[in-house]
C-alpha cells in the first residue's frame, strides 16, 4: 500500500530469583559500549562443573542460557567452546592459567558451578578479568523452579551490570500488533521471542499499544465497539476502562515519565491535535492548535518535552514543542517524509522512520535535528522504531518480499537480529519497561 496513502488511513483510524553475593569490584564499569569505534568484547563460557560426584554434564547447565542471552545483547562476542584450551574435569582444583583464556582472545571468563537438588537448582558463578587476572565478581544464585534458563537469565544479567553498569533488557517484553484478514489484534512476547501472548482477542481494528513507564497500565487504540477508541487497561488486575471515546479520531501516545498522563491524538474539535490526559482526573489539555494534521506525539525521559509528527511545513516532519505545547520547532530537514519518533530512555536522541530512495528507514537525530545517523540500510521498509528501556537497542517493523518482521537492533544499527517472521502483518513494536515496578 502506498506510503501516503497509509499515514492518510493511520490518520483517519489510527498511527530468579538471586540469593546471598559478594559486591561487584566497587561498582567499577569495564568496558564503554558508547565508544567510538565499539567492537564487541570476547568473553569465554566455561560449562558449569556439576557438585554431584559422577553425574558428569547436568542438563541444567545454565552455560547455554548465558552464552544465548549474552549474545543477544550484540554487546559480546562469545567465544566457541572448541577454540578452549582449558577446561574443568570434575573434582580437579580450580586453577586458572589466565595465559591460555588471553592466546584465544578472550577478555573476560565465567566459570562456575552448579547443584541439581530436590529443592530446585542452585548455582555459584564467578566473573573473571583475563587481563588483570582477577576476579570481578562472585554470586551464588537459586532457581526454585528447576529451570536452567532462570539461572542463566540471573547470571547473564549479572555478567551486564557488572561490565557496562546496567543489567540491560533481558527482562522486558515487546508488544506488538498482528493483522489478520480476519482482524487485529495486540500480542506481546519476551526478548528473546519467546512466551507469546495475547494482549487482546477481539479481531478488531487495533493500534498504537503503550506500556506506562511504571508498569501498571497498558493503553491502545481499539475499534472493538465499532468506533476508535483508546482503553487503558491495568496489567495486574485486568482491568479495563475507556479514557477517549470522542467522536473521530481517539489515538493512543505516550504516558509521561511519571506515568500521570498519556498524550493523546483527538479530532473532536474538526482536527487531529495533540492533547494530554491526566489520568487520576480525566483532565484534557489541549497541547497544540494547528490547520495542519499533527500525529504522533512521545515524551521526552524528563518529560520537559515532546516529539511529534506535523504536516504544517507541507509534507509529515518531526518537530519538538515544550511539554505545555510552546516553543514548537521542527527537526527534522532531510527527507521529505519522517514519522514515527520515540525518544531515548536515556535522552537525547530521537529515532523515527524517513522515506528514502523509495524505502522507509530507521534513523536517529538528537532533539535539535542535529548529528544525524541513518541506522538502516537495506532493500525492506522498515518503520516504528521503539527503544528498550537501557537506550541500548531500538525494536522496529521491517517488510520485504510479502514477510514481515519484528526486528532488534542495537543503538548504533549493528547486530540485527529477527524476532518473529509471518506473512501476516507484523507492526507498531513497542517495548515494555523493566519489571518489579507495578
Amino acid at each position: 500500500m502506498d506510503k501516503k496513502y497509509r499515514l492518510a488511513l493511520a490518520l483517519i483510524l489510527v498511527s530468579l530469583w538471586m540469593v546471598s553475593a559478594a559486591g561487584f569490584a566497587a561498582g567499577k564499569v569495564y568496558i564503554d559500549i558508547d565508544a567510538p569505534g565499539f567492537q564487541q568484547f570476547p568473553v569465554a563460557i566455561l560449562d558449569f562443573q556439576n557438585q554431584k560426584a559422577g553425574t558428569g554434564a547436568s542438563p541444567n547447565d545454565p552455560a547455554d542460557s548465558i552464552r544465548r542471552y549474552l549474545d543477544l545483547t550484540g554487546i559480546f562476542r562469545v567465544l566457541d567452546k572448541k577454540s578452549f584450551l582449558e577446561g574443568i574435569e570434575p573434582g580437579s582444583p580450580e586453577v586458572i592459567r589466565f595465559s591460555d583464556w588471553s592466546a584465544i582472545g578472550a577478555d573476560f571468563l565465567l566459570r562456575g558451578n552448579l547443584r541439581d537438588g530436590g529443592n530446585g537448582l542452585s548455582a555459584e558463578s564467578r566473573l573473571y578479568d583475563v587481563t588483570r587476572g582477577q576476579v570481578i565478581f562472585e554470586k551464588k544464585y537459586s532457581a526454585p523452579d528447576g529451570s536452567p534458563q532462570t539461572l542463566g537469565l540471573s547470571i547473564a544479567s549479572d555478567i551486564l551490570l557488572a561490565l557496562t553498569g546496567d543489567a540491560g533488557d533481558f527482562r522486558t517484553r515487546i508488544a506488538f500488533v498482528i493483522k489478520k484478514k480476519s482482524g487485529s489484534d495486540i500480542f506481546t512476547m519476551n526478548y528473546d521471542a519467546s512466551d507469546l501472548k495475547n494482549m487482546t482477542n477481539d479481531h478488531s481494528i487495533v493500534a498504537a499499544p503503550r506500556w506506562s513507564p511504571d508498569g501498571r497500565y497498558f493503553a491502545f487504540t481499539s475499534y472493538k465497539n465499532g468506533r476508535p477508541m483508546v482503553f487503558l487497561r491495568h496489567l495486574k488486575t485486568g482491568k479495563e476502562k475507556t479514557i477517549a471515546s470522542f467522536s473521530g479520531l481517539n489515538l493512543c501516545g505516550s504516558f509521561s515519565p511519571d506515568g500521570r498522563k498519556i498524550l493523546l491524538t483527538l479530532s473532536k474539535d474538526g482536527n487531529e491535535e495533540i492533547y494530554a490526559l491526566d489520568i487520576e482526573t480525566m483532565h484534557l489539555n489541549r497541547l497544540t492548535n494547528s490547520f495542519s494534521i499533527d500525529v504522533s506525539p512521545a515524551w521526552s525521559p524528563d518529560g520537559r518535552k515532546i516529539a511529534f509528527v506535523s504536516n504544517r511545513s507541507g509534507s509529515p516532519q518531526i518537530f519538538v514543542m515544550d511539554a505545555d505545547g510552546s516553543n514548537v520547532k521542527r527537526v527534522t530537514f532531510e527527507g521529505n517524509y519522517n514519522t514515527s519518533p520515540s525518544w531515548s530512555p536515556r535522552g537525547g536522541r530521537i529515532a523515527y522512520e524517513g522515506l528514502i530512495n523509495r524505502k522507509y528507514q530507521i534513523f536517529s537525530a538528537d532533539e535539535e535535528g542535529n548529528n544525524l545517523i541513518q541506522l538502516t540500510f537495506d532493500e525492506a521498509d522498515n518503520e516504528y522504531p521503539s527503544w528498550s528501556p537501557s537506550g541500548r537497542q531500538i525494536v522496529f517493523h521491517s517488510r520485504q518480499n510479502g514477510k514481515s518482521r519484528i526486528c532488534i537492533m542495537n543503538a548504533n544499527g549493528m547486530n540485527l537480529r529477527v524476532l518473529k517472521e509471518s506473512r501476516d502483518l507484523l507492526v507498531m513494536p513497542a517495548w515494555s519497561p523493566r519489571p518489579g515496578k507495578q
